[in-house]
């Protein structure tokens, strides 16, 4: 990440905070759309130029083995991941500036600002899992995943993608993490 990634996040973060939901449940809504196709393109831009994570990482081998969108596994192992990267950093590196990125996007997707970065960081868990919950995202095992994969999984998990998160997941921390989106 950089300045220049970070901007352009923001930037279509902002935009999915205002509109995912409304394009969703409002198919017709071009406004909406819009929205989503924008914060689409910075995505791209960005994660082009910034990397992937653990999301990304886990994506790739479990697309690979199973017939499961790409989407619906990002979606579905979006809040485990940052749940887990979260409780990862703030027990070995509580000083990662991703912590302090992850408490400002809980408090501009939540609109509050007067609340410390512990709180913000749940709020943004909170708001990812009512997404989560809103957007009906699969638990993996119901696309054929189960616990016998998990090993199998993470011996493929791309170390490419897995380079960008901010911070470096144990072999725990990984099978914590499909466990959860099971």
């Amino acid at each position: 990440a950089n300045p220049m990634t970070d901007a352009l996040a923001w930037s279509g973060l902002i935009r999915i905070r205002d509109n995912l939901l409304m394009a969703v449940e409002q198919g017709d809504n071009i406004e909406a759309r819009s929205g989503m196709l924008y914060a689409s393109t910075l995505s791209g831009l960005t994660l082009a130029n910034a990397g992937l994570g653990s999301v990304h990482g886990l994506a790739s081998p479990f697309g690979a083995f199973f017939p499961i969108p790409h989407g619906v596994v990002c979606g579905s192992l979006l809040h485990a991941a940052t749940h887990i990267n979260i409780e990862a950093m703030r027990a070995r590196e509580p000083e990662n500036v991703a912590l302090k990125k992850y408490a400002d996007v809980g408090r501009m997707f939540t609109q509050t600002t007067d609340v410390d970065d512990a709180a913000a960081q749940e709020m943004l868990l909170q708001t990812l899992a009512a997404w989560s919950a809103s957007l009906q995202m699969p638990k993996l095992s119901t696309k054929g995943v189960s616990k016998k994969d998990i090993t199998k999984l993470i011996a493929n998990v791309s170390g490419g993608s897995m380079a960008g998160n901010p911070i470096a997941l144990s072999h725990d921390e990984l099978v914590q993490l499909i466990e959860a989106v099971l």
